[in-house]
């Protein structure tokens, strides 16, 4: 039997072994306070940096749509152009 289990022992060892992976596995989680949560509504709505901001956005926008509007007077000043161009060539049309 000890002849037996010398065998089995020398035949064990000598096999390929198979590596295993050990994971684990933790949940992550988020505090209120860290980064990237978003600001809460009371006090921090009066701090300088929120104001300052929201000021920075507005100027921004504000500018953004006076672009938008002085675009579209220049191309209503063209559209109105080129109908002055139509109309004159349509009376010349006409007239002949």
């Amino acid at each position: 039997m000890t002849a037996a289990l010398r065998t089995f022992r020398t035949v064990r060892s000598s096999a390929p072994r198979l590596q295993t992976a050990s994971f684990s596995v933790a949940a992550r989680r988020m505090a209120g306070g860290d980064a990237g949560a978003p600001r809460s509504g009371g006090a921090s709505q009066g701090d300088a940096f929120t104001k300052r901001e929201e000021a920075s956005e507005n100027l921004y926008i504000k500018q953004q749509e006076q672009e938008k509007l002085k675009q579209l007077k220049a191309k209503i000043a063209s559209s109105k152009e080129q109908l002055a161009k139509d109309e004159k060539d349509l009376k010349d049309l006409e007239g002949k």
